[in-house]
């Protein structure tokens, strides 16, 4: 466990800089191997295997914090069991301007309207395919905000990153490109869905490479029938639920008005009903990642509980610290001793019911 003494410390020097900035030193940090957190042992006991792979622990690190594939392997040995990275588009683009990230410090949230800026296809490749590490790294694919054809750059990201992922995800869910939510939508959802799965198929690869599709937590539950009904005809390997929210409800900080997605601590009860109305939806078989306000041992319990098979985490991180997985590991490791269990694997569903009822 990280010393608190020293974690608050590491968090007020890091809060004296803006969002974006502190982001930023924190890669850094990463890419010059600093100690910036004590080593977190594994536990057989919680490992999983999906889809021929096997995660040391069901906890990953969410898109978003290493957008261009930078220091994959420097998070894994934070503890994590399997690294998100990207959203990466085809092009470089630079995003949003400035400022676009914001702390919610009352609420323990963040907004961000970054707008998917990365280094591009090329950057990335060029990183992942010289890993020298083996631990599991999901490549997360957007579209660039002035593509005319947005379903080419989806098959683009399938063609670059499909010999190396060791999944991909299908990202129609960020707020912050305009009309990209528009994706979502049954006929537009079936296209996108068909021809990225038509490229892993001509690609001819020697392993089947999972792709995921990401969906928002502010979906009507109509429009959640048709995601959900469209994943299980075309067969697509698992969901992602959820992205930011667009809701405000409930939140206190003065940067609450600002335009963007919200993640973090009040993220969680939406994102969770959307997790277990999904579970309901496409069955016991598929593969659901649930995110969305995770900070504890107690809500990953939660997620896994609702329906999820693995769970990711980013914005408590800024709150918490980089000691953060460790310490959902200890604690992961205590529930287990506690109730004589030998996986959290048995808990799956046991609450979806319950959270499916849940309205907003």
């Amino acid at each position: 466990m990280m010393n608190p003494f020293l974690q608050s410390l590491g968090r007020r020097a890091l809060f004296s800089f803006d969002a974006e900035t502190a982001h930023g030193m924190a890669i850094k940090a990463l890419k010059l191997n600093l100690p910036v957190a004590p080593q977190a042992r594994q536990d057989p006991r919680l490992a999983t295997r999906l889809w021929d792979l096997d995660f040391p622990n069901p906890l990953g690190m969410a898109p978003g914090f290493d957008k261009n594939a930078e220091v994959p392997d420097a998070i894994l040995g934070l503890g994590f069991g399997f690294v998100e990275v990207g959203t990466l588009t085809p092009k470089a683009q630079a995003g949003n301007p400035k400022p676009r990230l914001f702390r919610l410090q009352e609420d323990e949230a963040v907004i961000n309207r970054m707008g998917f800026n990365n280094e591009g296809h090329d950057a990335a490749c060029e990183r992942l395919s010289g890993r020298r590490g083996n631990g599991i790294v999901g490549v997360n694919i957007g579209a660039n905000k002035d593509s005319t054809d947005r379903i080419e750059d989806y098959v683009l990201g399938v063609r670059r990153f499909a010999p190396f992922a060791s999944y991909l995800t299908v990202n129609i869910s960020s707020p912050n490109t305009p009309g990209l939510r528009d994706m979502q939508a049954r006929a537009a959802l079936a296209e996108l869905l068909s021809r990225v799965l038509e490229e892993r198929e001509r690609l001819a690869l020697t392993r089947h490479v999972p792709i995921l599709l990401k969906i928002a937590p502010d979906l009507a539950d109509s429009d959640l029938e048709d995601v959900a009904a469209e994943a299980v005809t075309q067969r697509i390997d698992g969901l992602i639920i959820s992205n930011t929210t667009l809701s405000r409800a409930g939140l206190h900080s003065a940067n609450a008005k600002e335009a963007g997605g919200m993640s973090g601590k009040p993220l969680f009860q939406r994102a969770t009903i959307a997790l277990a109305k999904t579970r309901k939806l496409v069955g016991p078989d598929m593969k659901l990642i649930g995110v969305g306000g995770v900070d504890s041992a107690e809500t990953l319990i939660d997620k896994i509980r609702a329906g999820a098979d693995l769970v990711e985490l980013y914005s408590s991180m800024v709150y918490a610290g980089p000691g953060l997985a460790g310490d959902i590991l200890i604690g992961l490791k205590r529930f287990l001793d506690q109730r004589g269990l030998s996986s959290l694997q048995g808990l799956r569903d046991e609450t979806a019911d319950e959270w499916a009822m849940k309205s907003l």
